[in-house]
This record gives structure tokens, C-alpha cells and sequence, in this order.
């Protein structure tokens, strides 16, 4: 299994969203996303975009968590978009809000350039064996 908190995984939609990971621990993961590229048709940044945003926080601080022993499967997310974006980029912060032996709950809060928050979301992880 590889160290996450060595190097935080990359991932091909990382690459193809622009997803940087700017740091990682199982008490609170930051990463950015551009707003330019992953915009829906009237020009704002795609809820599904700030999704994945807070789906590949989410996991990888419950991955931290969960080495070596267990691995971190996303079951559940849910998003509120509370502001359109139109360009620059957001930076989430997922924190966590349980976690326990078979679960890990993480709310990631999403932010613009100006600290207003864009979207609230939360991944709850179930952690299974490592095997």
C-alpha cells in the first residue's frame, strides 16, 4: 500500500481536472482546483467538478486514517453549491466529523479566491481490511 502521507496520491482526473494537492494528514486535507476547464455550459465552475474536488480530499485523509490496516471506500457524498464561480480557483478543506472502526466521516468545505465559501460537502468513507 503506498505511503500517502509521504507523497498524497496522484490520479488521471486529478491530471484532467487540474487538482493539486497542497497538503495531507488524516486531521485535514487542502487541495485547489481551476476554475478555467471545469465549468458547466453558462460559464460556472460544474457542481460535479467541486465534487470530485471533495471526494479526493475526503478519501485521501481517510485513507491517512485508516493505514495500514484498512482502506478508505467512499459510500456517500453529498454537496450544497452556495455560490457561482466563474473563474480563479477554489481550494478545499476536508476535516473530519467521525471516525471510528468501519467509518469515516469528513466535511470539506470549498472556497473562492475572496474566502467565500462556494460549497459544503461530505464524504462518509467505510473502511474495510486492507488485503
Amino acid at each position: 500500500m503506498p505511503d500517502f502521507a509521504a507523497a498524497p496520491p496522484s490520479a488521471p482526473i486529478h491530471e484532467r481536472l487540474g487538482i493539486t494537492i497542497v497538503s495531507a494528514s488524516a486531521d485535514r486535507c487542502v487541495g485547489t482546483l481551476p476554475v478555467e476547464g471545469n465549468t458547466q455550459p453558462f460559464g460556472l465552475l460544474h457542481g460535479g467538478a467541486s465534487c470530485v474536488l471533495a471526494e479526493s480530499l475526503a478519501s485521501i485523509a481517510a485513507m491517512l486514517y485508516a493505514q495500514p490496516d484498512r482502506v478508505a471506500v467512499g459510500v456517500d457524498i453529498n454537496a450544497t453549491h452556495h455560490r457561482g464561480v466563474r473563474s480563479g480557483v477554489v481550494t478545499g478543506v476536508a476535516t473530519p466529523v467521525h471516525r471510528g472502526q468501519s467509518t469515516a466521516t469528513y466535511d470539506v468545505v470549498i472556497t473562492d479566491e475572496q474566502e467565500r465559501r462556494v460549497c459544503t460537502a461530505r464524504l462518509t468513507c467505510y473502511l474495510r481490511p486492507a488485503t
